[in-house]
């Protein structure tokens, strides 16, 4: 007898962490930090931790200066 499996949807990631942000975009955390501080990145706080909208992350990626 075969069993069936259900998928379930899998929803994208709102937000991360700042060190995912770290690994995603390839910024250090003081870049982050000096970003967020200087208004450059939008953060939100839920609770004590700190997140990073994706939305965000695509933006900083979308406005860089490609590379020479």
């Amino acid at each position: 007898m075969e069993t069936q499996s259900i998928a379930t949807p899998v929803m994208p990631r709102l937000a991360y962490s700042i060190a995912e942000s770290e690994a995603l975009i390839g910024l250090s955390r003081s870049t982050i930090y000096r970003m967020i501080e200087a208004g450059t990145l939008n953060t939100v706080l839920h609770g004590r931790r700190r997140l990073v909208p994706a939305r965000e992350l695509e933006r900083i990626l979308s406005t860089a200066a490609p590379a020479p």
